[in-house]
């Protein structure tokens, strides 16, 4: 019927024509918007390229995150990876050798940062979030050389300090409620001072591969305080795959302590602060935009676990490995943290730029360079058209910044 009414009102061809391009028009944007959204929940199974993308496009650029995390699959069991390599025998403990991969020089690095002396780049507020049971803010800054570099402040309620220790350290229970973590075994311990390494396989989204972590863990004590350092470390024990991708640029710790609680004013709260970054091998400038869409997300589900964790504990159920070696603490003095203070340089902390804040404008940035990417994928015609696709679209999100 409606194009027996087109015909009949048009008196030409060219009134024809338009009056069947616009009535073609909202069918093709349908349609368009069907592929898009289909792209966007492409099934994992799919063949899809993008990983190669990202690639080729940070070649030129060390390659980086998170976290921090690009959200969220739901969280299976390790089965998945059983077979990325086999279970040592025996974990290794004789010679402690995995003391060293975590050293001195390491705390002194995470007590200038959590004094904020450690001389890098003024800190920019990103986020201010709360629950009735926690508290979290978080800043970011950018190195002159290096991945993004990010630190948050987390304030659970009704916690102590070594609950979340253990809580933080346990690989077993850490499957259980961390959705992006697959996989994960202790290779090396040493009883005496609480050093581990371990491997960790994380899920990355659709268009990434799985991301694979050898990762050096080792917690020292300052009062009340904990100092908890991992890091990315090599290791020889267990050989490198194409998949999942193993990062090796990881630096995760924190200092857990007792703060007074908004509650009742008593020393009932824990604090977490933590310092993040990791080079997780795809463009920075993508990886900040999916930490920022995440981030809050990601440490919403934190605290569920940990609530999790303080009923298991209190029905008495037995420590796992992890969490008995997380009690296991290299001592510090005070005298030593205010040595090591004392001869450090300040940083700064700075509000966030009003420019960098999100907002609806960059709403068709995002559209571009998401467009930007998928086309690449589409064409495969190599590393220059994708270069070119992704160069152009990136001018055209930032014509609105020089308007």
């Amino acid at each position: 019927m409606v194009l027996v009414e087109i015909f009949q009102r048009s008196t030409s061809i060219w009134d024809v024509v338009t009056e069947l391009l616009m009535f073609a028009a909202p069918l093709w944007i349908a349609v368009v918007v069907g592929v898009l959204l289909g792209w966007a929940w492409k099934p994992k199974w799919a063949n899809f390229n993008a990983e190669m993308i990202f690639q080729q496009l940070s070649g030129s650029v060390p390659s980086l995150l998170n976290s921090l995390k690009l959200q969220l699959p739901i969280c299976i069991s390790g089965s998945d990876y059983d077979d990325i390599s086999p279970l040592p025998s025996s974990i290794s403990t004789s010679d402690c050798s995995s003391s060293s991969v975590v050293n001195e020089d390491d705390l002194k690095h995470i007590i200038r940062l959590t004094e904020e002396k450690d001389g890098g780049p003024a800190w920019i507020h990103m986020m201010n979030r709360s629950t009735d049971n926690m508290s979290y803010q978080a800043w970011r800054r950018d190195p002159e050389t290096g991945p993004p570099q990010y630190r948050s402040r987390t304030v659970y309620e009704n916690a102590t300090p070594e609950m979340v220790r253990d809580f933080f350290w346990d690989d077993e229970f850490r499957l259980k409620w961390e959705d992006m973590l697959l996989h994960a075994q202790t290779l090396e311990e040493c009883p005496n001072t609480g050093t581990m390494v371990v491997q960790w396989v994380r899920k990355f989204p659709f268009f990434c591969s799985d991301r694979e972590y050898i990762i050096g863990r080792r917690i020292w004590r300052s009062g009340d305080a904990y100092y908890c350092v991992t890091k990315g470390v090599p290791n020889s024990t267990i050989p490198r795959r194409q998949k999942p991708r193993r990062v090796d640029l990881y630096y995760s710790s924190w200092c857990i302590r007792a703060v007074e609680s908004k509650r009742d004013g008593q020393l009932t709260a824990c604090e977490v602060l933590l310092f993040h970054h990791e080079d997780m091998g795809i463009p920075w400038e993508i990886a900040k935009l999916g930490v920022r869409q995440g981030m809050w997300g990601a440490v919403k589900k934190i605290d569920p676990g940990l609530r999790a964790y303080q009923k298991q504990r209190a029905s008495g159920a037995p420590l796992s490995r992890c969490a008995f070696l997380a009690q296991i603490n290299s001592k510090v003095s005070m005298d030593s943290l205010s040595l090591l203070e004392s001869t450090s340089n300040s940083s700064r902390v700075e509000d966030l730029d009003s420019s960098e804040k999100p907002s609806g404008k960059n709403l068709p940035k995002y559209l571009v360079i998401g467009g930007a990417i998928a086309l690449a994928c589409t064409l495969d015609r190599g590393l220059l058209t994708k270069a070119v696709i992704f160069g152009v679209a990136r001018r055209f999100a930032n014509m609105g910044k020089r308007c």
